[in-house]
């Protein structure tokens, strides 16, 4: 495909945006933001992402997707409730920290077993396309949701491996506009990690 092509259609895709959609790229965006500062605000903005994809995804009869956003939900909640209960409890804000190797062998473990169970479903009960794909990206993103939850920073990696996948995912489906905002979140979660990194070193001197 040529390059004016890929923008037409990219700008094309922008300008048949419904509301909901506008307010969902919004909502998402700044709840990335939020995130790479290690701000409170990524949680609430998090939960209207969520709530604004429930609308979306239920016009567009995407019934998948939608199951998966209530776990989103919960866990939004989740980490909104850690992350204050950590400076309620301590006086200070939780604190940024790293899994040891122990429970990033389970998590990784569990992600697979995830992937694959969800991926032969999908394939057996569904006309999902590419659903082994489909089913890594969203595994990854609750596994990397409930990390960023605890205020682990290897949860940058699970976002880095969900951001690259769901680029080219979208990208084969044509889906331009969507693998260019999910090219800029590679983007974002290399700076998020880069930025915890170095709270996270602050906090320990």
């Amino acid at each position: 495909m040529e390059s004016t092509d890929f923008l037409e259609q990219i700008i094309q895709t922008a300008e048949n945006l419904a509301l909901w959609e506008i307010l969902g790229l919004i909502f998402g965006l700044l709840a990335v933001i939020f995130l790479v500062k290690e701000n409170i605000w990524t949680w609430p903005f998090g939960i209207a992402y969520v709530l604004v994809s429930f609308i979306v995804f239920y016009q567009a009869k995407l019934y998948a997707d939608l199951v998966l956003h209530v776990f989103f939900l919960i866990l939004n909640v989740y980490g909104w409730i850690e992350w204050s209960r950590g400076s309620k409890d301590s006086g200070e804000e939780l604190p940024i920290s790293i899994s040891s190797l122990r429970r990033s062998v389970i998590l990784v473990f569990l992600s697979i077993l995830g992937i694959i169970t969800t991926g032969y479903l999908m394939t057996r009960y569904t006309d999902a396309s590419l659903p082994y794909w489909d089913s890594t990206t969203s595994i990854l993103s609750i596994t990397g949701m409930w990390l960023t939850a605890r205020k682990k920073i290897d949860n940058w990696v699970y976002w880095f491996l969900v951001d690259v996948l769901a680029t080219g995912i979208y990208f084969y489906k044509e889906m331009y506009f969507y693998a260019l905002l999910y090219f800029i979140y590679i983007g974002l979660a290399v700076a998020g990690y880069l930025e915890w990194k170095k709270l996270m070193d602050k906090q320990r001197t």
